[in-house]
């Protein structure tokens, strides 16, 4: 099958450059980042330092390596990093917390990855010789597991508020921080100042091939990048990676919002569909999530057979299956997708 024929909804990070990314690309003036003199990194990290509200920022391959840099720079071995237990950084960061910064994972519960102070709290520890110090607390905005789960505003305020009360500083994973300012119409900034740390993501909904960044105070800054050179994360002539993230930043942030009406439509479309359950009502963002019915056989086998007729999705659990809308999903590829999922059925 023709791979422009292939509805894939696996990710939003399959997308591939625009015609105007790859020319951006080509034309990038470059330097050896190394040793600080790339000049499209530069104008990348002072850009979207300044769209967060921050002094510095740091560019970096991956949205891994931006969170994993992020807690080294504002841990100590031994410590205590709280997070929802279905966070990016406990799931999918291969253990990071604990193989780099030697920090143990204290999980907490919520609705939809998403916390408050009765969930938080209760798991701070006291500092005592005898405990690891509560050190660090990490929010995720918007929350992948959580099915594109967007924070209210007002309850990142009073989470955050309370760590800082009890000692802690705070992280934001935002690899798709993008996305929750699409659907909230919040500036990235007043998620941000929330944070000691943000991170954030260009690879995913806006589109670029690579790269992500972390944000916060120049001190820290500088930590950041000392640990991404420890981490292997340092690159030479990387403006050419920059200037794609540049590119992603001014053309592909207000696009974002039809991939939202993508995902509404697709679980819209699937909601009385025969053995799915799907969750209309839950679709904040470009994901959807639903429950296949084991009479179907496993998620994992559901999407072999998707595969099969040109439709790909991700098995994210025994029975349930992660769709995600991005740039290259036209909006009449939606229908086509509904289509041949029900027929899957």
């Amino acid at each position: 099958m023709p791979s422009d024929a292939v509805i894939d909804l696996r990710s939003d990070t399959v997308t591939r450059p625009t015609p105007g990314m790859r020319r951006a690309m080509a034309e990038a003036e470059v330097g050896d980042d190394v040793l600080g003199d790339d000049p499209t990194v530069i104008r990348l990290q002072h850009t979207i330092a300044k769209i967060m509200g921050k002094e510095a920022a740091c560019f970096v391959p991956s949205g891994t390596m931006a969170n994993q840099t992020a807690i080294r720079a504002q841990t100590e071995h031994g410590d205590g990093i709280i997070a929802h237990r279905d966070s990016h950084i406990f799931l999918y960061e291969t253990g990071g917390p604990a193989a780099l910064s030697g920090c143990l994972g204290q999980m907490i519960d919520g609705s939809r990855g998403i916390f408050d102070l009765e969930h938080f709290v209760p798991h701070v520890k006291p500092d005592s010789i005898h405990f690891a110090k509560s050190t660090l607390l990490v929010i995720e905005n918007t929350h992948n597991r959580g099915g594109g789960s967007v924070w209210p505003i007002d309850q990142i305020k009073r989470v955050t508020a309370k760590a800082r009360e009890l000692g802690m500083r705070c992280h934001l994973d935002g690899a798709r921080i993008w996305n929750a300012c699409a659907a909230t119409g919040i500036d990235p900034a007043e998620y941000a100042r929330h944070f000691d740390t943000i991170s954030c993501c260009f690879s995913k909904g806006l589109g670029a091939p690579v790269g992500s960044a972390v944000c916060g105070d120049a001190k820290t800054i500088t930590r950041v990048a000392r640990f991404r050179k420890m981490f292997g994360g340092a690159m030479r002539q990387s403006g050419v990676l920059a200037a794609a993230a540049l590119y992603a930043l001014e053309h592909h942030r207000d696009r974002l919002v039809a991939d939202h009406a993508g995902a509404l439509k697709l679980a819209q479309g699937l909601v009385d569909a025969r053995k799915l359950q799907v969750a209309a009502h839950e679709i904040d963002t470009n994901m959807v999530f639903f429950d296949v019915d084991p009479a179907l056989g496993t998620a994992a086998d559901f999407c072999k057979r998707l595969d099969g007729l040109g439709v790909r999705m991700l098995p994210t659990s025994p029975q349930r299956v992660r769709a995600v809308v991005h740039l290259d999903i036209a909006p009449e590829m939606i229908g086509r997708a509904v289509g041949i999922i029900r027929e899957a059925v």
